[in-house]
């Protein structure tokens, strides 16, 4: 598993270069220092339930004042936009694979070896029914 791991480090961590350069963007925008704005996304990891949350909250909004807001918002979409490192390796892994069992395959697919259901029954919507004509 560690040499696994080590042999995808790259792979896995692409997507901290990705979120890294969003929130640069978000801090020239904002001008705001780059600190705040990883702070800021460090912040949205923590439970809004605990004091620790609320106390980089108020000790954020009172160090950017009024662009605290604009920052918040613009930080929650940068990460809601990255794709997870887990899911960019899982799909990159099928798409190197040169096992025939795997191709044209969803990650869980490949994994567990049972049929995916369709994306509207996982959106509890049912099965695709055929078309009236």
């Amino acid at each position: 598993m560690r040499v696994a791991l080590q042999n995808q480090r790259d792979d896995l961590l692409a997507f901290v270069g990705v979120l890294d350069d969003k929130l640069a963007a978000i801090a020239r925008t904002a001008a705001v220092p780059d600190y705040l704005v990883r702070e800021t996304c460090l912040l949205h990891r923590k439970p809004d339930t605990s004091g620790a949350f609320w106390q980089g909250w108020n000790r954020l909004h009172a160090a950017m004042g009024r662009k605290f807001f604009r920052v918040w918002t613009a930080v929650s979409r940068a990460m809601e936009s990255t794709p997870r490192s887990s899911s960019l390796v899982e799909n990159l892994n099928l798409r190197r694979s040169r096992c025939g069992k795997q191709l044209g395959k969803s990650p869980r697919e490949a994994m567990t070896g049972e049929d995916h259901p369709h994306s509207l029954t996982l959106l509890g919507l049912g099965p695709l029914q055929p078309r009236q004509s």
